[in-house]
């Protein structure tokens, strides 16, 4: 029966400071992770130079031979952010971002691309959007100061196509509703009622329903590079049945003007 945790991880499931910690932390970063090995350690470094907020991370695997794992414990034994490593309970990339989300505690949490090593400076920034008010920070690749490069064109056109779509015609508060990477409150994370199954549709899920809410949305600008080294999970086609529905859930909130009580909340039903 395999183990929840690497074997080269300490006893509290964390690299630098003790898991007794984790009442102080303001920010959860979780990290979905897939043989991110070539990637992780710039991620590492960026977020260990650029993040201010208290913060840990959780490094949100599927197997015990995922090659981040061992790099990150032969490569990166005394970094400043503590780390843990989060066996997912569930499956997919689904599974391992909620298990993520659930594990951690702090106020609030930021689902971060394991190949992502050039936004790091701006997850403070989004910490103080949510410290304004705002219980969703979105990080946004359409909003000026934002960009999106090397593309592959079919997922280009489909992200801004529905983007546009749900910010223009549906009043969805963010020119970048689709992209994951995006910071949730505890509020949310609790509340929220996720119905999602598959791949990071959860993130649109969250976003429509806190728009139904009337909780407050923001966002900052965000880059975008198309990875260059290991492999994505996102799989465009095979989600759209999934995303089309929240699709539509906003589009009910715009003109059907549905009332923040037909929101489903855990423990409550709508």
């Amino acid at each position: 029966m395999p183990s929840d945790r690497p074997p080269a991880v300490s006893p509290t499931g964390e690299t630098g400071r003790s898991a007794a910690a984790a009442d102080t932390f303001v920010l959860d970063i979780v990290i979905p992770v897939y043989n991110e090995g070539p990637n992780i350690l710039n991620v590492l470094k960026a977020l260990d130079a650029a993040v201010a907020t208290p913060a840990r991370l959780l490094i949100c695997y599927d197997r015990d031979d995922d090659d981040t794992l061992t790099t990150i414990s032969t490569h990166w034994p005394n970094g400043r952010l503590p780390i843990e490593f989060v066996r997912n309970q569930g499956k997919g990339a689904h599974g391992a971002v909620m298990t993520g989300l659930r594990t951690g505690a702090a106020p609030y949490a930021i689902v971060y691309p394991g190949d992502d090593d050039y936004n790091a400076g701006i997850l403070d920034a989004m910490v103080v959007k949510a410290r304004e008010g705002n219980d969703i920070v979105c990080a946004s690749r359409f909003m000026p100061g934002g960009s999106m490069v090397r593309c592959p064109w079919l997922k280009a056109f489909l992200v801004r196509a529905a983007a546009a779509s749900l910010f223009h015609l549906a009043d969805v508060p963010t020119r970048d509703p689709t992209n994951g990477f995006r910071l949730f409150s505890r509020r949310v994370i609790e509340q929220i009622k996720v119905e999602s199954t598959e791949g990071f549709t959860y993130s649109l899920e969250l976003l429509v329903k806190a728009q139904r809410l009337r909780w407050g949305i923001a966002e900052v600008p965000a880059r975008w590079f198309e990875r260059s080294a290991g492999q994505s999970r996102f799989r465009v086609l095979r989600w759209i049945p999934a995303y089309l529905k929240w699709f539509f859930y906003a589009f009910c909130t715009a003109y059907g003007r549905l009332p923040p009580t037909s929101v489903a909340l855990n423990g409550k039903a709508p």
